[in-house]
């Protein structure tokens, strides 16, 4: 019932894109915006502790600004449409679905404050779209770290030591695929791939949506 008033709603009120603000289609993200949305090469972008990363655009323009919609200000239906271009790159450079899908966990406190966790919600979509298993279980974050744009990288990796911790119990023996929205200096990835390995869990394969930086 809830689901058909909101689609009345949105039909009676139609949706504007979060972008070009046009409401021709009713959507959050137009396919004209959606189509400005630039890939990066379909190839590693760097290697973390012998792990491969991969990134799927560069973090500026209309890419930029959904995730800060997404993160920032309760915009929760682009999850759908960065879900999509990270589906849409990750196609490119695999045609397997037997991953479990973990997103970058954020601190309890800081996800109630916020009530929800954006890489669960890309997460979510990102399964539905590639027929992976998501996993947001497997890794929990138990210190409430500091914002790590504001960081240099001996800083970052400071900040997040022992930032997480690995529920084996929840493991379902796949490869497991690390998503984050942004990777910059790799300091989360890497952190986490530390606590997987320490729990005797290597088959792991690293993935954002974006990077400040085009190799």
């Amino acid at each position: 019932m809830y689901k058909f008033f909101e689609n009345l709603l949105d039909w009676i009120y139609k949706k504007k894109c979060y972008f070009c603000k046009s409401s021709k289609e009713a959507v959050r993200m137009c396919s004209e915006c959606y189509n400005t949305l630039d890939f990066l090469p379909a190839k590693v972008n760097r290697i973390i502790d012998g792990k491969k990363v991969f990134c799927a655009g560069i973090y500026s323009k209309n890419l930029q600004k959904l995730i800060r919609g997404l993160k920032y200000h309760n915009q929760r239906d682009l999850a759908f449409y960065l879900a999509k271009f990270m589906a849409e790159y990750f196609g490119k450079i695999t045609d397997k679905n037997d991953f479990e899908v973990v997103p970058v966990p954020i601190y309890p406190k800081r996800e109630k404050k916020r009530k929800y966790n954006h890489m669960n919600l890309v997460g979510e979509e990102f399964c539905k779209l590639t027929a992976n298993e998501f996993n947001k279980n497997l890794i929990q974050r138990i210190k409430d770290t500091k914002p790590q744009y504001k960081l240099k990288r001996n800083e970052r990796m400071q900040n997040l030591s022992n930032a997480f911790k690995v529920n084996k119990e929840y493991y379902k023996g796949k490869t497991v695929l690390l998503i984050d929205d942004i990777c910059t200096t790799g300091s989360t990835f890497e952190e986490m791939i530390k606590e997987l390995n320490k729990n005797g869990i290597t088959g792991i394969v690293c993935f954002a949506a974006t990077t400040p930086f085009e190799n």
